[in-house]
């Protein structure tokens, strides 16, 4: 799963609603993952005190991790990173 040989794409919504370096994290995030790895990545990304707060969970194996970071414009949104066999492609939730 999430090899880095498979196309990596994003929605419309991704690209107009997340900054390009939440986007590198989340990409790097699933990248650095233990094996073996479930299909649906899940980030949900929300604001506190300035920061960004990037919540990163899978089902099966279940992981949990949570990630701050400072930003410019932090975002509140859930973003799902799905391997579907052939290629890995980053959405925003409502776009599902």
């Amino acid at each position: 799963m999430f090899e880095k040989s498979k196309g990596r794409y994003l929605t419309r919504g991704v690209d107009a609603e997340i900054p390009i370096e939440l986007q590198v994290l989340m990409w790097q995030a699933v990248d650095q993952m233990p094996e073996p790895k479930d299909y649906l990545q899940v980030f949900r990304l929300s604001k506190e005190s300035g920061l960004q707060i990037i919540h990163h969970t899978s089902e099966q194996p279940q992981f949990e991790m949570t990630y701050i970071a400072e930003a410019e414009k932090p975002v509140t949104a859930k973003v799902y990173i799905i391997d579907d066999g052939e290629h890995c492609t980053m959405l925003l939730a409502e776009e599902y």
